[in-house]
């Protein structure tokens, strides 16, 4: 087992009674693992806002495909990006509309790139960039 250093939370009781609240309803054993991973995330978003280390994500996107060089304007920017994209899912959700799943790989700067294009494009209904870590520094 790794080593562990214990430290001290101080918090008012209502602001506990939520928290415990909060790790009921996602199933952590303790509240040690909640924190864990609120830290975790608070410093993935972090990396991500700086912009230059190495991580991981989905980028999502929901279009009609009916829309006039739409699926081109993906599709290009997904090889202009091809050393970031690692993979795609695209899914026929009826006879209009389609999701599709990218999953990038690079620097955060490059990511958020990626993303903003796809999302920003003529076209596009939804989208939504999910960032996580590489998992190489924690």
């Amino acid at each position: 087992m790794e080593k562990l250093t214990r430290f001290g939370v101080s918090m008012e009781p209502e602001l506990l009674k939520e928290f415990d609240k909060f790790i009921t309803e996602r199933s952590y054993k303790n509240r040690s693992e909640a924190i864990r991973d609120l830290i975790r995330d608070n410093l993935i978003k972090k990396d991500w806002e700086e912009g230059s280390k190495d991580a991981v994500g989905t980028i999502t996107i929901v279009y009609n495909h009916h829309k006039q060089k739409l699926t081109d304007t993906l599709t290009g920017i997904q090889h202009e990006h091809h050393a970031s994209v690692i993979s795609t899912l695209h899914v026929h959700l009826d006879h209009h509309n389609c999701l599709e799943v990218l999953v990038v790989k690079g620097k955060g700067s490059e990511i958020r790139n990626i993303s903003d294009q796809l999302i920003s494009a003529k076209g596009v209904k939804h989208g939504k960039l999910i960032v996580a870590s590489s998992g190489n520094d924690f």
